[in-house]
């Protein structure tokens, strides 16, 4: 069940999640209500985030009555907009029980206190939320970035990987150099070890140019203005170190080649860029699904936007009874849902038992097999993890103009990755036919 009972009824229902109320349409019934009921209240909402840059969202809720339901409707809705563009400040015009609800939810003990403290970290700014009246909500302040398509000059490329290191050297847009290196960044508690191995790559790959022009730095976390804000690669350095070492570590290292341009962005973001250099197109969000779900965006110019896109915290199942995730502590959220978590949560339902002595990437290579040898329950599990996948692409192009949506990462590998293709292209053409003819699905 969700908060909502406006008789929205999905045409695609696994027998393994039966329970599952895609975000999309709910939402979509709720505003048909909105409507219907001829009473409606407008709500606008903005969120700031480094530099001054803003993203703002119009929409309704009833007037009258359903006071519970617009509460749940619009927090779900600020949730989602601050996981996909990142924030330390929300803005709110509208009914001021709205906007109180949500400012009690975003203070220390409060429903999303997790959301709270975490943009707080990443934004280096007090948490807040604001309650005005509508005229005083701010328009959106967007501003891109366009990297990754400049191949003239000398240029370093490193990728920091959780296993290994890669880094190359590339003249006028050929490599003239690559290395792969195995380290071990997870596991060390002092910052120094990552800062010589970074500065190592930098200075292995310098040697082999007249000189060097531009470093561009990718990796898995959270990257404001090239400094590092979270990330798994610092996982067991403390805070103090992490405030005194890390969060300027690609800022520093850089600097021991000189003054020189530096670029930092997510897997995510770099992994769509790819996307749509390949494609010769624009418009592309790129889906990772692996130990969490990762997700990157290109925009309409062909540039990084700068937004969060931390989309394993966004909500897309509106099933109150749905898994929660350990880390935010709330249900219904992607990394159940696009990640080998999600393998392992249906396997019970699809008659599957794993050793609980296996890594979670174990119990995934497991199913897979099984998969490959022919298993219906396997077959039935990226089968609903498809209809997942269809349903949100729905639900994300509220908020991303997609034209192409790149599927990759390890629950994709095999046989089960062209399963989720063609059950997410399935649902897009019943459901949302409109989305289908615009939005193509695809692996690598």
């Amino acid at each position: 069940m969700s908060y909502f009972n406006f008789n929205a009824k999905p045409k695609f229902v696994s027998e393994l999640d039966k329970g599952f109320r895609p975000a999309a349409l709910e939402n979509k019934a709720f505003l048909e209500a909105v409507e219907k009921s001829g009473k409606s209240a407008s709500v606008k909402i903005a969120v700031e985030r480094a530099n001054g840059q803003v993203s703002t969202y119009n929409t309704v809720i009833f007037a009258e009555g359903k006071t519970e339901e617009n509460l749940f409707y619009i927090e779900r809705f600020v949730k989602t907009i601050l996981w996909i563009h990142g924030g330390w400040k929300v803005i709110i015009g509208g009914p001021q029980y709205i906007g109180d609800y949500i400012k009690k939810a975003y203070t220390n003990g409060g429903l999303r206190e997790f959301d709270a403290n975490f943009m707080s970290r990443i934004y280096e700014k007090e948490f807040s939320v604001i309650c005005t009246n509508i005229e005083n909500v701010p328009d959106s302040n967007e501003s891109t970035n366009p990297i990754g398509r400049h191949l003239n000059g000398c240029r370093i490329g490193l990728d920091l990987g959780g296993s290994d290191r890669k880094v190359s050297a590339v003249i006028d847009g050929k490599p003239v150099y690559s290395e792969e290196v195995v380290w071990h960044p997870k596991t060390q508690t002092d910052p120094d070890y990552h800062y010589k191995e970074i500065v190592e790559a930098l200075k292995t790959a310098a040697s082999h140019m007249p000189r060097v022009d531009a470093v561009g730095v990718s990796a898995a976390g959270v990257y404001v203005d090239n400094r590092v804000m979270v990330a798994s690669l610092f996982l067991k350095v403390s805070d103090e170190l992490f405030n005194k070492k890390v969060k300027d570590i690609l800022i520093n290292a850089v600097n021991e080649l000189g003054n020189i341009p530096l670029e930092v962005a997510n897997d995510g973001d770099v992994t769509a860029l790819a996307g749509s250099i390949d494609l010769e197109d624009t418009n592309v969000l790129g889906l990772a699904m692996g130990t969490s779900e990762a997700g990157g965006y290109v925009d309409g110019k062909g540039n990084i936007t700068g937004w969060l896109n931390e989309l394993a915290f966004v909500p897309m199942d509106y099933n109150i009874s749905a898994m929660v995730d350990e880390w935010s502590g709330d249900y219904g959220c992607g990394v159940k849902y696009f990640s080998q978590d999600a393998v392992i949560k249906l396997a019970p339902a699809a008659g599957i038992k794993l050793d609980s002595n296996l890594t979670p990437a174990e119990k995934l290579k497991v199913v897979q097999e099984l998969h490959e040898k022919g298993d219906a329950g396997a077959a039935k599990i990226f089968e609903t993890i498809g209809i997942y996948l269809g349903y949100t692409i729905a639900y994300y192009a509220n908020f991303y103009d997609i034209k192409h949506t790149l599927i990759l990462g390890r629950v994709t590998s095999g046989k089960g990755g062209n399963i989720i293709i063609d059950k997410a292209t399935s649902v897009l053409k019943e459901e949302f036919p409109e989305l289908a003819k615009k939005i193509n699905m695809q692996l690598p």
